[in-house]
């Protein structure tokens, strides 16, 4: 087996390129960018990109590759069940109903008028969201109906710039209240307003279609799981201060192996399922106690999983109370 990697310092690279040298593990650096790309690894058995979603050169081609390269013969990190529905919470909507999983009911509309009429008959509040988006921006609470509109009319209109620079100013504010960030943090937020990032430019503005999901009131918190390769690492996410969204608070608690085992289960059967390599779903339970998936991923921030988690469940749902290293999954997910 000969891998080959595209390095980008601060992913899931590093710690996969340093996996391979401890285990003597042959690969090769590569450039996905390359227009030679596919010549590039004509010498190994598979590729292995940690594409992101605010990389506007990832959003254009990284799942195209990975995939024509999957049917080419060669295994790929991440395939094609894994990533094809990445950042795109619209997708995961359709996939996620097709198989009968426990989904927030979510609405999609694709002309104004439908939607106009959709807001006449539901209730409120609404959880806002544009299709992209990770750490809980591009997400809104919307309490009204005249909100809602407003949200309508702009979604069919000049629509969405897919870089919130308010809802990241605010952020980073946040985070320095927190002792989580300095001043030169919110500098960098207040200069985005004249100097958007390459990925807002590239990428242009989010519109032609709205959708919502329902608010589930619940008790403060949302639980992610992730599986990768029969394993899962749970973590309790709590919300921000005077907010409703758990994803990118940073307010972690780790229960280890004494976390509701539904989580684990819910989580084993949606990959098992999915037929997923690797997968970070986000649960929400609600007062009555029934457990709902908000969204999923194949990623993950780096670091999230290995400073509090002490072990990780099998497939089993036995725990296991000892260190591991996600991204030393991912690498043995290929083999």
């Amino acid at each position: 087996m000969k891998i080959a990697i595209h390095n980008r310092p601060g992913s899931f690279s590093d710690r996969w390129i340093e996996y391979c040298k401890e285990k003597k593990i042959e690969y090769k650096l590569v450039n996905c960018y390359d227009s030679n790309i596919v010549r590039q690894i004509d010498d190994c058995n598979a590729l292995m990109w940690h594409h992101h979603h605010t990389n506007y050169k990832d959003v254009l081609f990284a799942k195209q590759l990975l995939f024509s390269l999957q049917q080419a013969g060669k295994k790929v990190f991440p395939d094609f069940n894994t990533t094809w529905h990445f950042d795109d919470k619209v997708g995961q909507k359709y996939l996620l109903e097709s198989i009968g999983a426990p989904i927030v009911p979510s609405y999609v509309f694709y002309s104004k008028k439908e939607a106009l009429k959709w807001i006449n008959n539901t209730t409120f509040p609404k959880v806002f969201k544009l299709r992209g988006g990770a750490g809980s921006s591009n997400v809104q609470l919307v309490k009204t109906k005249e909100r809602a509109k407003k949200i309508i009319k702009k979604a069919f209109g000049k629509g969405f710039s897919q870089y919130n620079k308010w809802g990241s100013l605010k952020e980073r504010i946040r985070k320095v209240k927190k002792g989580k960030g300095n001043y030169i943090d919110i500098l960098k937020g207040i200069g985005r307003f004249v100097f958007p990032l390459e990925f807002a430019r590239m990428n242009g503005r989010e519109k032609g279609y709205v959708y919502f999901q329902d608010f589930i009131e619940n008790e403060g918190y949302d639980v992610r799981v992730v599986v990768i390769n029969n394993k899962a690492v749970a973590v309790k996410r709590l919300i921000r201060e005077n907010d409703f969204r758990a994803s990118g608070s940073g307010n972690l608690i780790f229960e280890n192996e004494n976390i509701d085992k539904r989580y684990i289960e819910l989580a084993f059967k949606l990959a098992k399922t999915l037929k997923t390599q690797s997968s970070a779903f986000d649960f929400i339970q609600d007062l009555s106690s029934n457990i709902y998936i908000v969204e999923m991923s194949y990623g993950f921030p780096m670091l999230n999983f290995l400073d509090g988690a002490s072990g990780y469940w099998s497939s089993d749902l036995k725990w296991h109370e000892e260190k591991f290293n996600l991204q030393v999954w991912m690498v043995e997910s290929v083999f």
